[in-house]
């Protein structure tokens, strides 16, 4: 499902908008977003194709990822969680996507991504990061 939806993302890019999100980790994170790009196709809602990265020797059972939409002046308008893809060995990166169909998103919006929970193989305990701090820091504002 997923590599259909790429499939179709990558071969709608001539009527698509694309452009990179801020990145932001929390700290100590066993896992990062080591590359996003944000598409806006010519129809239906933005999704940022990411690369999830673990940083550790140890498998991650799951993660979530965390996006934010703020206004170019820095006003948080939208925020948005959802799983990533399940189990990441030492060391992998995946690729995945997630859908920002919870608000409308500006071409001049300013989104900005990371990894906000992770769970290892085998543990009942989750690493947590609170995002939206750095998220905010993240976002260079206009000069009014």
């Amino acid at each position: 499902m997923i590599a259909l939806l790429i499939a179709t993302l990558m071969a709608g890019t001539a009527a698509a908008d694309e452009r990179q999100p801020l990145i932001v980790s929390g700290p100590e994170a066993p896992a990062r977003i080591a590359r996003a790009t944000l598409v806006t196709p010519a129809e239906g809602p933005p999704v940022i194709l990411y690369a999830a990265e673990n940083l550790t020797d140890a498998e991650l059972e799951q993660f979530t990822v965390m996006a934010f939409v703020f206004k170019p002046d820095g006003t948080l308008t939208a925020r948005q969680v959802a799983p990533g893809r399940r189990t990441l060995e030492a060391h992998e990166v995946k690729y995945s996507t997630l859908v920002l169909d919870g608000s409308k998103v500006d071409r001049t919006d300013i989104v900005v991504v990371g990894i906000n929970q992770v769970q290892r193989a085998g543990s009942d305990s989750w690493w947590r990061a609170e995002l939206q701090r750095a998220a905010e820091a993240a976002v260079p504002l206009k000069k009014k």
